[in-house]
């Protein structure tokens, strides 16, 4: 089934909030930092404002204090970020005031106008570095530690009774999201209400968090999300947001601000950048017993979900497979850099990288095939539910079928003997084939979500739900799980969703957790009314409501084993309305605290390296993912296909980077390498659907898999191409200069 949203996308009938028309908005231009360190001494804007209509606004006209950094850190108020820089810059991209004109053009070139007086600071922009506190970016704390959860287990003791020990260190670069559309912000107050259209995951959550720092109370605020054109867990209520918030509550008029490519780029939260130690031990059978992380975030400036995602890499190190003991030392600091956040897997992918390169390192220690070492350690179908040593409850899996079914799609041992024959005639052209089997946590955090099911007088069906989808396809998955309940052709159903007048409540839509909680809420909401319909039509037919049945084939009620008579959806729903007692086919759910879910699989990449140019081909992707029960193949499809893309990405093209004294070094799309369709190959998929037992559709998430899967395949895939000339690890990204260097000191 095609999505149903997809006909006015790909028409150019998308509305999205740049293309919202407000007459009189003002366009606002933050003014930001070039420094990564520095004090603001004075901030001269009386030549901007004597171009006609320009107001400039800083941190001290706004008023709004500084944004605390989330419940999952506690921070004296010193580390809380400020919505406008007051007394200094801490990256450079930070904004330091903002210009309002009536016309986006006149509003940028105000912006340059605007004189700041900076005294710059040391900078330090390396993690390791930061943990010396030689320079700080909050003095009064005294450190840049920002989390810190300490070891538990003595190292002797926990790799005690091993035969051999591998040690390595994997650093999952600092990416960007590129989202396709920016962030973009329209903020307008009127008849007493704020009206905020957001390119947003989180439409609810966004709204609560303005009533909280702006002092109004929910209800006299609106935030609506149309279209958006991709999140990938980077887009949220930001400092930008606010401030556009203040600004229609102190002008009176709309304010609208769309951000370029090169400043979304710089300001708007990065992904992965953490650094793991890793050291893995066993038998020399090639069984494994212990395994000691060590993991390093990097916060960027501001502490927040950046600098809590390294415990989700250690919650998730053990991967899919059976460690007896495993213990994870986790830090975080803040540096002169963009703040970090979630972006496409959110501490997963990194858990995966370091365990899947752990892997290879203990196999070619060992000399045993990267395939048998993992069949070896996998975790059983028969085990689960299955905890494991580092404390996540997983639900289902059948990994060793993963790995099998991506081995034979993929012909391994034919790819084993043509890499054998090439490196017996010595070719410059080298094979590398590479593993990753891995497993991910969806709604890792255990959310709730809102979902309402109602009856038009038409018959017709209207779903409300507080999940959101930003390219995911929620107006044609929710329709079909509502369409299954009710015995409703899906053309008669519509998904409301992304407008908290509309959605009462409801967490919004991140972490690959929409089906198997925003999904279960409208199935359960429908079965609701189903029930309902079965009293109504009882009561209509003079029967026993124990024996009315809903014919879902006919979408009509009747008495079991009497088809006639009946009443449809649209006859049911007539009748109710005359009498004024249509809110009699309607309910509401407020999902609490769905289980995680695990979604697993098995890639197999298959690379060429030219060892005279360092360059790296990508020949193959083999994937084999499992989501528990797939709704609409075709979405779930397209999710694999974009995960997949944004993995190899990671693994050979992508990393945002600064020099030494904190200037980013690729701030547009010329430098920052995000690849197109033309530098990748044609990917082989292959689905498997194993149920979870923790949710009544038996789904689990898809959105992130593909992504937390493909990476170390690739990585892996690089390195064994180069095992031949002693090369036992690359950082990412495997670019052809960093491949070239390698090969070139290898074979010195």
């Amino acid at each position: 089934m095609r999505r149903r949203e997809d006909p006015r996308l790909i028409t150019g009938r998308g509305q999205f909030v740049d293309d919202l028309n407000l007459e009189g908005a003002l366009h606002a231009t933050f003014v930001r930092s070039p420094w990564a360190h520095a004090r603001i001494a004075a901030i001269d804007s009386s030549e901007a404002v004597a171009v006609d209509g320009v107001r400039v606004f800083t941190a001290a006209e706004l008023d709004l204090g500084r944004n605390p950094p989330g419940p999952f850190l506690t921070l004296d108020e010193e580390w809380h970020r400020p919505f406008l820089a007051d007394e200094k810059v801490r990256f450079a991209g930070e904004a330091v005031a903002v210009v309002l004109a009536d016309s986006r053009e006149r509003s940028v070139d105000a912006a340059e106008l605007v004189e700041v007086d900076y005294e710059p600071l040391a900078v330090v922009t390396d993690p390791q570095k930061a943990l010396q506190d030689d320079v700080l970016l909050f003095e009064g704390s005294g450190t840049n530690v920002c989390l810190e959860r300490p070891a538990t287990t003595d190292e002797d003791d926990l790799f005690e009774g091993c035969e051999a020990v591998a040690d390595g260190v994997v650093t999952s670069q600092r990416i960007s999201a590129c989202p396709i559309e920016p962030r973009a912000t329209v903020a307008h107050h009127h008849d007493g209400r704020l009206t905020m259209w957001l390119s947003t995951q989180t439409p609810n959550g966004d709204r609560d968090e303005l009533a909280e720092t702006l002092g109004l109370p929910p209800e006299a605020i609106r935030v609506i999300a149309p279209d958006v054109g991709g999140g990938f867990g980077s887009k949220g209520l930001s400092v930008e947001d606010v401030v556009l918030a203040k600004l229609a509550l102190l002008t009176g008029r709309p304010v609208r601000w769309t951000e370029t490519r090169s400043e979304n780029l710089v300001a708007m939260g990065h992904g992965r950048a953490i650094r793991a130690e890793f050291r893995i031990g066993g038998d020399r059978d090639g069984t494994v017993k212990a395994l000691k992380l060590r993991l390093l975030g990097d916060a960027g400036a501001y502490a927040g979900i950046g600098a809590f995602l390294p415990n989700l890499t250690a919650l998730m190190g053990s991967g899919v497979y059976r460690i007896p003991k495993i213990d994870a030392e986790v830090k975080a600091v803040v540096t002169n850099t963009t703040p970090t956040g979630p972006v496409r897997g959110a501490g997963r992918p990194e858990a995966t990288q370091t365990i899947e390169r752990a892997i290879d390192m203990f196999a070619a220690l060992l000399e045993i095939d990267p395939a048998e070492i993992r069949r070896r350690n996998f975790i059983p179908p028969e085990a689960f539910p299955f905890t494991t040593a580092s404390g996540a409850a997983y639900d289902s899996g059948e990994y060793a079928k993963a790995l099998e079914l991506a081995l034979e799609r993929a012909g391994y041992e034919q790819l084993r003997a043509e890499q054998a024959r090439r490196r017996e005639q010595r070719s410059r052209r080298q094979l590398g084939i590479g593993l990753s089997t891995y497993v991910e946590i969806t709604n890792g955090i255990s959310e709730h979500e809102f979902g309402a099911v109602e009856i038009t007088d038409a018959g017709q069906a209207i779903v409300k739900t507080g999940s959101f989808s930003h390219g995911q396809g929620h107006e044609t998955t929710f329709a079909q799980i509502v369409a299954d309940r009710l015995g409703m052709p899906l053309e008669r159903i519509t998904v409301i969703k992304g407008d908290t007048d509309q959605v009462p409540r409801g967490t919004g839509t991140y972490g690959s957790k929409s089906v198997q909680i925003g999904g279960v809420a409208a199935r359960q909401a429908s079965d609701r009314v189903v029930e309902a319909g079965k009293r109504v039509a009882a009561e209509e037919l003079e029967a026993n409501v124990e024996d009315m049945v809903l014919d879902l084939d006919a979408g009509r009620f009747h008495v079991a084993g009497s088809p006639q008579p009946g009443l449809d959806w649209g006859e049911l729903a007539g009748r109710l309305a005359e009498r004024e007692q249509l809110s009699a086919l309607a309910a509401e759910v407020d999902l609490e605290e769905a289980t995680p879910s695990f979604p697993f699989g098995a890639h197999v990449a298959v690379v060429q390296v030219d060892l005279d140019t360092g360059s790296v081909t990508l020949e193959r992707m083999i994937n084999v993912d499992d989501a528990g029960r797939i709704i609409n193949p075709l979405l779930a499809e397209g999710q694999v296909h974009g995960g997949v893309a944004a993995g190899i990405a990671q693994a050979l093209f992508e990393e945002l980077a600064y020099d030494e004294e904190g200037n980013p070094l690729n701030a547009n799309l010329v430098s920052y390498c995000m690849p197109g369709a033309t530098e990748l190959p044609s990917f082989e998929l292959t689905s498997m659907e194993t149920p979870t037992p923790v949710n009544p559709l038996g789904a689990k998430g898809i959105g992130e898999a593909g992504t937390i899967g493909a990476t170390p395949a690739v990585h892996n895939a690089v390195i064994d191409a180069l095992a031949p000339l002693g090369v036992r690890h690359i950082e990412m990204p495997l670019t052809s200069e960093r491949v070239w260097q390698t090969i070139r000191e290898a074979e010195a």
